[in-house]
C-alpha cells in the first residue's frame, strides 16, 4: 500500500487531481454563461439552468454503470477513455445550432464527465493505506474546486469578449491538454483485484450498501448539501447580472474565485480529521455553509463574496469528510459505493433548481436562503445523529 508523502503517493494524488480539474472545468463552464445562454436562445430562467442541471442528471445516473464496471476492469482505462471524450463533447457544443442541441451535448458530456469521479476515490482506496487516503481525498478534492473555478473564470472571461461559443473551445483545447497530461502521470494500479462483472453482484452489492445506515447517511449529506450549494451559485449569478449590480459574464466568471474558500476547506480536511471525528467535521462545514449563506443576503457585493467564500469552505469539507467516510465504511465493492455517493450527490445537484426556483420567483434572494437552511438543518441533524452513533460505538467496549 503506498504511504504517504512519498515518491508514488505524490505522483498518483497530482495525476488524479489534474484529472479531477479536468472533469470540473468541463463540467461548470456552463455556470457563468447561463444569462448569456438565456438571452441568446431566449429561454426562461429554468430552461437556461437546465444546462448545468441536465448534465449533473446524466453524471449521477452514470456513476450506476461505471462503478460496478470499474469493480470488474478496472480503473484507470474508464478514467482516460472518458476524459477524451467528454473534452471532444465540449469542443463540439461551440456548434450547436439551437438550445436543444446544446441541451444533448451536455446530457451526453455528463455521462462521460461520470468516469473520473466514479472511479478515483475507489483507486485510492485500492493502492493507498488509510493515512495516505484521508490526505489525498482532501488533495483530489481541492482539484474538484479548482476545476470548477477554472472552467467559470475562464468560460466567463472567453465569453466577455468572443461570445460563449468560443468559451467551450478554449476549455476543449485546455481539457485535452491536462488529459494527455494525466494519461502519462497515473500510475498503475499495483493492488487492484478484479471480479467478474454480475449484474446480480452488483445490484446486491448496492443494496447491501443502501441498506448500511452509516453510508446512507454520507449519501444524503453529500447530496442533499451539494443540493443547495450549487445551485445558489447558479441563482447568484441572476441576482448579480441584474441590477443594482449588473455584472457582465466576465465578472460574473470571476465570482467564482470563491471556490478557492473549498480549496482551502478540502486540503485542511484531513489535518482537522486528526483532531475531530469525521461527523464532527461534517455537522462543523454545514455550520459554517449556513452561516456563509446567511452573510449573503447583505446588499454589498464585497459582503456577498466573503459570504460565498465561506459557504465554500463549509461545504468542501463536509464533502471532503463525507465522501472519505464511505470510503473507510464500505467493507467490499469500494467501487459501487463511492459510486452510490457521487449518485446522490450529483442527482441532488441537478434537482435543487427546480425546488430553489419557486422561492427564488416568489421572494428572489432572500427566499432561496430560506430554502437553504431549511434543507442545510436537515443534513446537519443527519451528522449529529452519526456522531452519537460514533460515540456510543467507541464508548461501547469502555463500558464492557
Amino acid at each position: 500500500m503506498i504511504e504517504p508523502r512519498t515518491r508514488a503517493w505524490w505522483r498518483a494524488t497530482l495525476a488524479l487531481c489534474l484529472g479531477s480539474f479536468t472533469v470540473f472545468i468541463n463540467l461548470y463552464v456552463a455556470q457563468p454563461l447561463l444569462p448569456a445562454i438565456r438571452e441568446s436562445f431566449d429561454v426562461s430562467t429554468l430552461a437556461a439552468g437546465s444546462a448545468m442541471s441536465v448534465s449533473m442528471l446524466t453524471l449521477a445516473l452514470s456513476l450506476l454503470f461505471y462503478g460496478p464496471l470499474s469493480d470488474a476492469i478496472g480503473r484507470a482505462a474508464i478514467m482516460r477513455v472518458t476524459l477524451v471524450l467528454a473534452s471532444l463533447c465540449t469542443l463540439v457544443m461551440a456548434f450547436a445550432p439551437n438550445f436543444a442541441s446544446l441541451l444533448a451535448l451536455r446530457a451526453l458530456q455528463g455521462f462521460l464527465l461520470g468516469g473520473l469521479p466514479a472511479v478515483a476515490i475507489a483507486w485510492m482506496g485500492d493502492e493507498f493505506n488509510k493515512p495516505a487516503l484521508l490526505l489525498a481525498v482532501g488533495l483530489y478534492i481541492s482539484g474538484n474546486t479548482l476545476g470548477g473555478i477554472g472552467g467559470r473564470v475562464i468560460g466567463g472571461t472567453v465569453a466577455e469578449h468572443w461570445g460563449w461559443h468560443s468559451s467551450f473551445v478554449a476549455i476543449a483545447c485546455l481539457s485535452l491538454a491536462c488529459t494527455w497530461a494525466f494519461w502519462r502521470a497515473l500510475p498503475p494500479a499495483r493492488q487492484f483485484r478484479p471480479s467478474p462483472l454480475r449484474v446480480g453482484q452488483a445490484a446486491r452489492d448496492m443494496q447491501g450498501h443502501l441498506r448500511d445506515p452509516r453510508l446512507i447517511a454520507a449519501y444524503l449529506i453529500g447530496g442533499f448539501n451539494f443540493f443547495i450549494f450549487l445551485n445558489q451559485y447558479s441563482y447568484v449569478t441572476f441576482r448579480l447580472s441584474e441590477a443594482p449590480f449588473s455584472l457582465t459574464s466576465q465578472w460574473l466568471g470571476l465570482i467564482f474565485l470563491t471556490y478557492l474558500g473549498g480549496t482551502v476547506g478540502s486540503a485542511l480536511s484531513g489535518r482537522i480529521a486528526q483532531r475531530l471525528s469525521q461527523p464532527a467535521c461534517m455537522m462543523l462545514g454545514i455550520g459554517i455553509l449556513m452561516s456563509g449563506s446567511l452573510l449573503t443576503l447583505m446588499p454589498s457585493l464585497i459582503t456577498i463574496i466573503v459570504g460565498l467564500t465561506i459557504n465554500a469552505v463549509g461545504f468542501f469539507l463536509a464533502h471532503s469528510m463525507a465522501s472519505s467516510w464511505v470510503g473507510r465504511q464500505a467493507q467490499r465493492a469500494r467501487g459501487s459505493a463511492s459510486s452510490l455517493y457521487l449518485v446522490f450527490y450529483y442527482l441532488g445537484a441537478s434537482l435543487g433548481g427546480f425546488y430553489l426556483e419557486p422561492f427564488w420567483a416568489r421572494w428572489q434572494w432572500s427566499g432561496v436562503i430560506a430554502a437553504s437552511l431549511l434543507v442545510l438543518l436537515g443534513t446537519f441533524s443527519v451528522s449529529a445523529w452519526l456522531w452519537r452513533r460514533e460515540r456510543r460505538m467507541v464508548d461501547m467496549p469502555a463500558a464492557t
